[in-house]
């Protein structure tokens, strides 16, 4: 009678995991650059003293999906969409070179290029500086230029756009890191000037797996209360005799 409710509370606790994963990819549906994350089921035994036959039923994220999203043109000179499997290399929080699909960019009080969020758009040769008043381009290739009032455009840096060879890891900030440290940027990269990358998250799709998810607890719950009447049931035939 415990193995039942074994299996559905870890069948369960699973199932709760997988909607939290659900709930924060439809959190994102119109985050910019986002990447849907990605999560499947998986069997892990009870190891122990005798025969394994238990196993745990677990969630685990099996990466992320590597789809581009819908590229929406936004008509502003700061906006870029980044194309293919290539990234835009920022500063993270904490410090460490990160890379992201957002390419909604500013210009900070300080006059340093910066995502929406704040962080620091890096370059071929660190964070790039724009000059006080200065309009802001960015060519198909990365190159920022700048131009003041009664003067030419002139470059003032290129955006550091790398390509991963494998899948790059999420971490807790939502950005994405290299297994083995930073990327080289990649010369044969190219972002699309004036529009925005849209997440890559289906918002129907999302809704349909988080109702099917919602019903599979439930039925993972009417199992153990069943296994609980049941087990009852046995008590009181057992006290009668």
């Amino acid at each position: 009678m415990d193995r039942r409710i074994y299996l559905s509370m870890s069948g369960a606790k699973a199932t709760m995991q997988r909607q939290d994963v659900l709930a924060h990819n439809l959190a994102n549906v119109s985050t910019n650059g986002f990447r849907e994350e990605l999560q499947s089921f998986r069997a892990v035994p009870v190891r122990g003293e005798g025969a394994s036959t238990r196993a745990f039923a677990l969630e685990t994220t099996t990466g992320y999906n590597p789809a581009s999203g819908q590229v929406v043109a936004t008509g502003r000179s700061l906006d870029v969409a980044v194309q293919g499997g290539a990234w835009l290399a920022v500063q993270g929080l904490d410090g460490t070179e990160a890379y992201t699909r957002a390419g909604a960019l500013d210009v900070n009080p300080e006059g340093t290029l910066v995502t929406r969020s704040g962080l620091t758009v890096l370059g071929g040769g660190g964070p790039i500086s724009v000059p006080p008043g200065a309009e802001v381009s960015i060519a198909s290739d990365g190159t920022v230029s700048a131009r003041t009032a009664g003067a030419a455009p002139a470059p003032i840096g290129r955006l550091k756009l790398v390509s991963a060879q494998t899948p790059l890891l999420r971490g807790e900030d939502g950005l994405f890191r290299g297994a083995d440290g930073e990327l080289d940027a990649d010369p044969e990269a190219r972002v699309q000037d004036s529009a925005l990358e849209s997440s890559n998250v289906s918002a129907v799709s999302t809704l349909v797996a988080m109702i099917a998810a919602a019903r599979q607890f439930e039925a993972q719950m009417k199992s153990m209360q069943t296994t609980e009447k049941d087990e009852q049931q046995a008590q009181q035939l057992l006290s009668m005799n």
